[in-house]
């Protein structure tokens, strides 16, 4: 029995139907964002493919995990990414929990990446998915191998349009939901989120240390971000840096945003690497960042230092790294705040 988790979206709905030819087939649909759900999209999909739906209420723990977590990091002067540990704690974590409780041997979403089983290692393996424009595997690298050995991923064979065009042929497409937003819980700006909470307004300092400006609290403000700060310089600055502790922006030039080296905690290692050793992988900063070479070195207990082969652009604490040989991905942790006498 497969568990298939429905959003509303053409990509789990597809997914759905692709399973339940071979397969028994039960839907999941969970509700997260806080409010009144609408199940009006989630009951139609079921009556079409005909399978029983079952709604798991997760919205306390989400709020309690999520939203928490992603007010939390502002105010420590972080930009977080709620997703990854989304799919970590909430939709790997006590959905499939939910879905093995119910009686599901797997739980089957609609995510572009790819699970292997490598007998060699005895180890479950994630590989990016087929299309390059829809890989999710960067959403998923904090999952464990408990996870990985009950998750299916079947649209990790297929691109973006070929689930278009087959969800059109066999009349899914109507019933489902555009494509989703990137953080399901935010409506609009996500700085709506601290409306009303204490976040002091501060200065705005240069890297050289001159205070050009104030900030209206950290929580607005991001690093590699030009729009918004209200500086009239003569030329382009951006922000480089959130300083929590003296509740400061510091602001540079385009070349200041430039890093050679930054660390990265909490790692979770999908492959196997050789304990305290240095080793070399494609790393990704952001979803949408291309990977870059880098040196990935043992720091500390759980922390690595990641050191480009050409310094990269906006390395942004509280967003994840994560480590790719090729397709493979070898695993990734969160980019971690340093001092700025931090060295190599």
């Amino acid at each position: 029995m497969i568990a298939v988790a429905i959003s509303g979206g053409v990509d789990s709905a597809f997914t759905a139907w692709l399973l339940s030819r071979r397969n028994r087939v039960f839907l999941l649909h969970a509700l997260f964002v806080p409010g009144e759900p609408d199940l009006e999209r989630p009951h139609r999909l079921a009556e079409f493919l005909r399978l029983p739906l079952k709604i798991v209420d997760l919205r306390r723990p989400f709020e309690e995990k999520i939203i928490r977590y992603f007010r939390e990091a502002y105010a420590r002067g972080l930009t977080p990414n709620p997703c990854v540990l989304c799919n970590r704690e909430i939709k790997f974590g006590l959905l499939l929990k939910e879905a093995l409780r119910l009686g599901a041997e797997r739980l089957a979403t609609g995510h572009y990446a790819r699970v292997r089983y490598h007998p060699d290692l005895n180890r479950y393996l994630l590989y990016k998915g087929r299309d390059p424009a829809k890989d999710q595997s960067y959403f998923l690298h904090q999952l464990s191998q408990e996870a990985l050995a009950r998750v299916l991923f079947p649209l990790g064979d297929y691109l973006k349009e070929e689930v278009i065009r087959e969800a059109v042929r066999i009349g899914l497409f109507p019933l489902t939901a555009p494509e989703s937003q990137e953080v399901c819980f935010i409506r609009g700006d996500y700085r709506e989120l601290f409306r009303g909470l204490d976040f002091p307004p501060g200065e705005i300092v240069t890297v050289d240390g001159r205070v050009v400006g104030r900030h209206r609290g950290l929580y607005a403000y991001t690093v590699g971000q030009r729009r918004g700060l209200g500086l009239r310089l003569g030329k382009p600055y951006y922000v480089v840096r959130l300083d929590p502790r003296r509740n400061r922006v510091i602001v540079g030039e385009k070349k200041h945003l430039l890093v050679r080296s930054f660390l990265v905690g909490g790692v979770n290692f999908i492959y196997p690497v050789e304990p305290g050793k240095p080793f070399r992988a494609e790393v990704r900063i952001r979803y949408r960042h291309r990977e870059a070479p880098a040196e990935v070195r043992p720091w500390g207990p759980g922390v690595y230092r990641v050191i480009w082969e050409k310094p990269q652009r906006a390395v942004t604490p509280g967003q994840f790294a994560v480590f790719y040989q090729g397709e493979l991905v070898l695993g990734g942790g969160e980019i971690l705040p340093e001092e700025d006498d931090a060295q190599d």
